[in-house]
């Protein structure tokens, strides 16, 4: 699906509309903003810790999320002109803050 700036789904997300939306799909509700799904949640300081599914929260204005998917990547839908993907964290080009492991 397209990143669209502002879109929660189903047919284009930026990139905390895709993580609000998934957790949705599985009854879960969280904070639409990136900045907001950052204070949620028990705080992930270390990507070794991380968890497939564990929220990923990127850049230092907290202004990027996307989901933990294991093996050092993160599934997300990261800029205009983009597809939700998977990519290396380390290639991101956004700096890893910390992760939000949610229940």
């Amino acid at each position: 699906m397209p990143y669209v700036w502002g879109a929660s789904g189903p047919n284009s997300f930026d990139c905390s509309g895709l993580t609000s939306w998934a957790f949705n799909q599985a009854g879960v509700s969280i904070p639409r903003t990136s900045q907001a799904q950052a204070n949620i949640g028990t705080r992930i300081n270390s990507l070794s810790d991380l968890k497939p599914g564990d929220l990923i929260i990127m850049r230092t204005d907290l202004s990027h999320v996307g989901f933990y998917a294991g093996n050092g990547q993160i599934l997300h839908s990261p800029k205009p002109g983009a597809v939700v993907r998977y990519e290396a964290i380390s290639t991101s080009g956004m700096p890893f803050m910390w992760g939000v492991r949610i229940g």
